[in-house]
């Protein structure tokens, strides 16, 4: 698997890879964009999970900034290669979107990027954006302990029991934009204090900020804000994962 056709990119080695679906070779593939740290060495793997957009230029950026930052990432295409450009269009593709299947994608992404021999231990983390802040819940839900960490970025429509929590045993980076008008103060409220009541391992992070601020290719973005929780996102992984 380090034979793996990637091209140098600022530091790491990134492109695109097929791994086997339910276990399986062959033209059920699945494909993501993996990226990984050009010096040859084992590290902790990192799933990224899209924004309703897709496997768009700007999940790709983050997979390769945090393999130069020392993880082998991997963005599964949950849209099996469509990017939408329009609100709209998205719209469409995330409401066709069938959730326990890209729960199921997004765990066989897991599982082929535990098989890698490049990521040593076998620790994964799961980041998600926007709809993928709400898949990393999903994920974080079925995992059962498999998972070392989550951060879900502006996680909309997620609107969990206490049951919901109580299945959630990776420690929680969770990350909200104070001003967007998506994601309601008591939606907020109600999942930190679900966390809290389950005595989970969890930071909130509330930004002066919309939503989607980490996205530099939208007029969302928030220089000042995506910094900082880039920071902190880093040095979550770092105390979960290494």
């Amino acid at each position: 698997m380090i034979g793996d056709h990637l091209d140098e990119k600022n530091g790491a080695l990134a492109g695109l890879v097929r791994y086997p679906a339910n276990g399986v070779a062959g033209p059920q593939s699945l494909e993501g964009f993996l990226a990984r740290p050009d010096d040859g060495k084992p590290h902790p793997g990192v799933i990224v999970i899209q924004e309703w957009w897709g496997l768009e230029p700007h999940v790709k950026s983050l997979t390769e900034r945090l393999a130069r930052d020392g993880y082998v990432a991997l963005a599964p295409d949950l849209y099996h290669g469509k990017v939408a450009s329009e609100p709209d269009d998205a719209m469409k593709q995330m409401m066709a979107l069938n959730l326990d299947q890209a729960v199921d994608e997004i765990q066989q992404a897991i599982d082929y990027l535990q098989s890698r021999e490049d990521v040593q231990p076998k620790k994964v983390g799961v980041v998600g954006f926007c709809m993928g802040g709400r898949l990393t819940w999903r994920v974080a839900e079925r995992e059962n302990g498999e998972l070392a960490a989550i951060a879900p970025f502006y996680a909309g429509g997620f609107q969990p029991t206490a049951e919901d929590i109580r299945k959630v045993t990776a420690p929680a980076l969770v990350v909200w934009g104070e001003q967007d008008r998506g994601i309601p103060v008591s939606q907020r409220e109600h999942v930190e204090k679900l966390l809290r009541q389950e005595g989970k391992t969890f930071k909130v992070l509330l930004y002066n900020a919309g939503h989607a601020f980490m996205n530099d290719t939208h007029p969302t973005y928030d220089q000042a804000a995506a910094t900082q929780a880039w920071s902190e996102l880093l040095a979550w992984l770092k105390r979960y994962l290494g």
